[in-house]
């Protein structure tokens, strides 16, 4: 039935259409006498972009529909506003198309500039507060001689003991309290036995040789722990 009734209503498209071009035939071949005055340019345009300021029992209307220079000009004017239509279509198309290109542009841009180029060699480096004291805020807790090189480090470490599984954010700050992050990531713990560990990935090729601290901080605690490192 649904079938049935898109062919009934094609059919009676093609034929209005049909209809309408003999019509504008027999117009356009002064075959038709108009009554009135012929309109203005303006009213016109009005018709040509099917202005609804204009009602169907305008006696234009019926004066336009048989006069043959009215509906000369009529057609021309539609001709014209289906051009800058499609004009006005393929612009907008092309934005959009640029805006996309942009984006995928910034985008990749951005990610190559966090990530590490294939060219740049990764240095994997492990600190282990297995047993070193921590405590909160600005007293770090000692370590001995770690360093980590000014370069992109896959730092793994081994949190110190009763440290809880989970999501850890890892910094390289200033001082202890969080000022001047030179390099931060996000890493989730992997058990090994009784020890929690995690591994990121830290661009620190633009760091300054110097003293630093590093932290970390579980998702849930919120509560940074602070440990003295040297870039060199």
């Amino acid at each position: 039935m649904r079938l049935s009734w898109r062919r009934s209503s094609r059919a009676e498209d093609l034929f209005e259409s049909w209809i309408t071009q003999q019509h504008q035939r027999r117009v356009l071949a002064g075959e038709t006498t108009p009554s009135g005055p012929c309109p203005d340019e303006g009213f016109l345009r009005d018709l040509a972009r099917k202005s609804k300021s204009i009602a169907l029992s305008d006696p234009r209307i019926d004066h336009t529909a048989n006069c043959p220079i009215c509906m000369s000009r009529l057609l021309e004017l539609r001709g014209k506003n289906r051009s800058r239509q499609r004009r006005v279509a393929f612009v907008s198309a092309v934005a959009a198309c640029a805006l996309i290109a942009a984006s995928v542009v910034t985008t990749r841009y951005v990610v190559e500039r966090k990530a590490p180029s294939a060219n740049t060699a990764v240095v994997a480096q492990t600190v282990n507060l297995w047993d070193v004291g921590t405590v909160r805020g600005e007293q770090p807790g000692q370590l001995e001689s770690v360093s980590l090189p000014a370069a992109s480090v896959r730092l793994t470490i081994i949190l110190p003991h009763h440290s809880e599984p989970g999501l850890y954010l890892v910094a390289i700050t200033r001082d202890q309290n969080g000022n001047g992050v030179v390099a931060e990531g996000t890493a989730t713990t992997v058990a090994n036995g009784d020890q929690q560990r995690i591994s990121t990935d830290l661009d620190l090729r633009k760091a300054e040789v110097g003293p630093y601290f590093l932290s970390t901080t579980h998702e849930q605690d919120q509560a940074a722990y602070y440990y003295p490192l040297q870039i060199k």
